[in-house]
């Protein structure tokens, strides 16, 4: 997502997030460049480039029609549509007031889509968020249509739902969007996209003409994989099927990708010789696991050793000199945060790759090389692991403390009313650690209960005011139900003196023994 404002004023803004052509042209037409300089300038380089990055849609979060307008002008000769972000719920798009914030001001979304639909030679797009209720969600997406939206991305979450309080997305909404509007209304579904078997359900439950994924992308790069790919992957042993008839795409193969088109496209380099990707072929030799955590670490190029130097500064301002310059491609910046979310589950255990991934500065392709030599170690350690007692990879994980059996699981929904628990999804995505996964959040009552969320004091006061509620009446219920102890008129009169509630004669069936 791009800031339209910041987008169309800064130069360096632009630069740095957006690089359709191999060096900018000059923001100032006084600058005059040479044919040749020229030529070299709208070379394309990476975004919207027409043999390996489209359809391509650039993304905008605007809250000024016109600047919007003359931000998307800017993008539109390198880029398929230009779409509005009306999704975003975190608190920097409440302070600048746009994303999932704007829901509060219709005649400005109306402006800003009708702005680019009647300006642009592209189509003009939306993604939102569903609102509180089916119906005033169904209008919210005829605003849009009728401004001149040629489709819309539906999240099926609330503004509210982010973080711990993030929950499950609602498709029912989704699917009433889709029998509400006309037919030719083109929908893409957002939400609950954990794995490539959840694209088909998606799509069967809500009617959609597509499907979204962000998060769930970001986990397995290879969620879209058609079968045809992941047959050739098996083939290449970059995607591994266990025994209980499970896969997914090995997390060593994946980084492996990741960095080739980093050096075939950013860097326009060729990668470092590497060994062949291990493939298990019943005839590898096993290795301990001292061997597998602690493989050979060629040194860095990029920090040589140094001999001390008895006039040279202290060791903290001596390495802060010594740092390389912040490369400022959005490619590779985006790296490390990327690859902590790619490879969750396995740093999660080999703390030491965590370590060494949260120093790797954003452009040191050889501290990225070491770490993928330490991926593809444990890795190698861990298939082997897995072929000799693959059934300890296969036990449930749940995110609460106490590991719960499926009879026990489906008895606490059964006294929660059937709320819905993140165990079966964990159980359903849970892969050997090696494997690219999705990330299953606790639902929100699993995460007050773990105390990894807290409620706030609006929220606290409306739950206390709803429990003394419920008490009051609960309380209310037992007194007039409930038989006054002892006989007569006396128990009776004494038992309205203590709570003031006046009592009535009440009529009850007779018993006839016979």
């Amino acid at each position: 997502m791009l800031h339209a404002r910041l987008f169309k004023e800064t130069q360096s803004y632009r630069d740095h997030h957006f690089q359709p052509t191999r060096n900018n042209l000059p923001s100032s037409s006084s600058q005059i460049l040479s044919e040749s300089e020229t030529k070299i300038n709208q070379s394309p380089y990476l975004d919207g480039h027409l043999t390996h990055d489209r359809p391509l849609i650039v993304q905008f979060c605007a809250n000024d029609p016109d600047d919007f307008l003359q931000a998307a002008q800017r993008v539109t000769p390198y880029c398929d549509a230009v779409d509005l972000n009306l999704g975003c719920p975190q608190g920097i798009a409440r302070k600048g007031h746009y994303g999932s914030f704007l829901q509060e001001s219709p005649n400005l979304i109306h402006s800003l889509v009708s702005k680019l639909a009647n300006n642009l030679d592209v189509p003009v797009t939306a993604k939102m968020r569903i609102l509180n209720t089916k119906e005033e969600t169904l209008q919210y997406a005829k605003l849009l249509l009728d401004a001149g939206a040629s489709w819309i991305a539906v999240h099926g979450r609330r503004r509210e739902q982010k973080g711990h309080e993030t929950g499950l997305a609602d498709w029912k909404i989704i699917r009433y969007l889709r029998e509400s509007l006309p037919k030719e209304t083109v929908i893409f579904a957002n939400g609950n996209i954990l794995g490539h078997e959840d694209l088909d359900s998606c799509l069967e439950m809500t009617g959609a003409d597509g499907v979204m994924s962000a998060e769930g992308n970001l986990c397995d790069p290879g969620i879209f994989a058609t079968e045809e790919g992941r047959l050739k992957g098996e083939e290449t042993g970059e995607y591994w099927k266990g025994r209980n008839g499970k896969g997914g795409w090995r997390m060593d193969a994946v980084l492996r990708r990741y960095l080739d088109i980093l050096y075939k496209f950013v860097l326009e380099k060729n990668p470092p010789a590497r060994p062949p990707l291990w493939v298990p072929d019943g005839s590898a030799p096993s290795e301990s696991p001292q061997q597998a955590q602690s493989p050979p670490q060629p040194p860095l190029q990029s920090s040589p050793t140094e001999k001390p130097d008895d006039d040279a500064p202290p060791p903290s301002k001596k390495r802060k000199h010594n740092q390389h310059p912040r490369p400022t491609s959005p490619n590779l910046l985006a790296k490390q945060p990327h690859l902590f979310h790619l490879l969750r589950p396995l740093v999660s255990k080999h703390t030491s790759i965590r370590d060494k991934l949260a120093r790797a500065r954003p452009g040191d392709m050889p501290a990225y090389e070491e770490i993928l030599s330490m991926v593809e170690s444990v890795t190698r350690q861990g298939m082997l692991e897995y072929d000799r007692d693959p059934s300890a990879f296969d036990r449930p994980v749940h995110h609460l403390e106490s590991e719960k059996t499926d009879k026990q699981e489906e008895e606490k929904e059964g006294e929660n009313n059937g709320e819905e628990s993140s165990a079966k999804a964990v159980a359903r995505c849970k892969r050997p650690w090696w494997i690219c996964q999705a990330y299953v959040r606790p639902l929100p009552k699993e995460a007050l209960e773990k105390g990894s969320l807290s409620l706030g004091k609006k929220e606290r006061r409306r739950l206390e005011m709803e429990k003394a509620e419920k008490e009051e009446k609960k309380k209310k219920r037992e007194n007039d139900g409930v038989e006054v102890e002892g006989k007569g008129e006396e128990g009776r009169e004494d038992k309205d003196q203590r709570d003031g509630v006046p009592r009535e004669e009440v009529a009850r069936e007779a018993m006839v023994c016979g």
